[in-house]
């Protein structure tokens, strides 16, 4: 068996620092097209296709401290409803996420973006220079192509270092500008996610290894995102053998509580934001004290919260913490659902390279017809 998947969970803190040099060293070039093309009027747009998608859902809420109208748009709804989801008069940056850049889906946004719209311009965050986004990307001034790492194309079926490689590029094109000052906060989170797998991982592994149907991740702001992410590794690298949800603290009590029983596994993404932290803390007493899950595990950064009558399972302090302003922080989060559902695959009998027996899933999509 392979350890793609083993390799590129672990490889991740790396990928961080070798993309944080790369941005550094093209600065002068990215922060050039950042400034011709991205006005106080231009509609921004986070596109990509499942895991992709996610990374849009999970930086929307902090990039709009960075870039004024952003919104997250899955290219799965763009093919479908371009004309009601862009604006054709407003200047447009589209930012594609793509960890091959062959989805039919990735290709089609772009085209229905040029076609549709009349000032468009594009930023192609992506991993395979050999992929049909980055091929088209050559010669044309409206696009600014950044390649990842070439580890970053993880050949696995699930995407690990590919997701949290992406995100924080599209963070530190955010801060182009001032990209040198931000280098500790980025070292800070390759450092917590390196604590998570030297700290945890064994304790991961054995809560993994328990016997658990349902999955649920929860998560506030842009950790929502996270737990997006985080849900369906689980998910996917169980080939459903697990099924999982996602929400945030306040939004699951609104009906998807009913989920936990006997046969579910609970993982809590805190922020360390006590104004938010507050509601998440009674949520977290609520079903601990309703609830009788097969696990319950508590994320924090920076200090444990005060929850005496609580009892976790496990809570995985990540010992560098993270400011309230400090929107890398959210990066390492990541690697507690990839751990799970690496172990879980394990225990269920599956190659967490290749978990689909069924042949659901794959690695590029298959099966989409794009339509004119």
């Amino acid at each position: 068996m392979n350890n793609f998947t083993f390799n590129e969970i672990h490889q991740q803190p790396a990928m961080w620092r070798k993309e944080l040099q790369a941005l550094l060293s093209a600065k002068a070039d990215i922060s050039a097209f950042m400034h011709k093309y991205l006005t106080s009027d231009t509609d921004v747009v986070l596109t990509g296709a499942g895991t992709s998608a996610f990374i849009g859902d999970a930086i929307c809420p902090v990039m709009r401290g960075m870039w004024r109208n952003v919104r997250s748009v899955p290219t799965t709804d763009l093919v479908t409803h371009a004309n009601y989801l862009l604006d054709k008069e407003r200047p447009l940056l589209l930012v594609s996420f793509a960890r091959s850049g062959n989805s039919p889906e990735s290709v089609a946004a772009v085209n229905l973006a040029n076609k549709l719209c009349k000032n468009v311009a594009h930023v192609y965050i992506t991993c395979n220079k050999n992929g049909k986004l980055a091929q088209q990307a050559a010669g044309r001034e409206n696009v600014l192509s950044l390649l990842l790492p070439e580890e970053t194309d993880d050949k696995s079926l699930a995407m690990t270092s590919s997701f949290s490689t992406m995100l924080l590029t599209c963070l530190m094109l955010g801060h182009i500008d001032n990209l040198e000052k931000d280098a500790e906060k980025v070292e800070k989170a390759a450092k917590n996610a390196e604590a998570v797998i030297a700290e945890y991982e064994e304790k991961l592994k054995a809560i993994a290894e328990r016997k658990f149907e349902r999955g649920v991740f929860l998560g506030s702001g842009a950790l929502k995102g996270i737990a997006e992410e985080c849900h369906l590794k689980v998910q996917e690298l169980t080939d459903g053998a697990v099924v999982c949800k996602f929400d945030s603290f306040l939004g699951f009590r609104h009906g998807p509580k009913a989920v936990v029983n006997d046969k579910s596994l609970v993982v809590y993404l805190m922020t360390d934001q006590e104004s938010v932290q507050r509601y998440e803390r009674d949520l977290v007493k609520q079903v601990d004290a309703n609830n009788k899950p097969v696990a319950q595990v508590i994320v924090c950064a920076g200090k444990k919260p005060e929850l005496p009558e609580v009892k976790a399972d496990l809570v995985v302090l990540m010992p560098y913490g993270y400011a309230d302003n400090d929107f890398y922080g959210i990066v390492p989060f990541v690697l507690v659902g990839q751990l799970l559902g690496f172990y879980a695959s394990k225990a269920h009998g599956l190659n967490p390279d290749a978990p689909s027996v069924s042949g659901n899933i794959h690695r590029v999509v298959e099966g989409v017809t794009i339509y004119e």
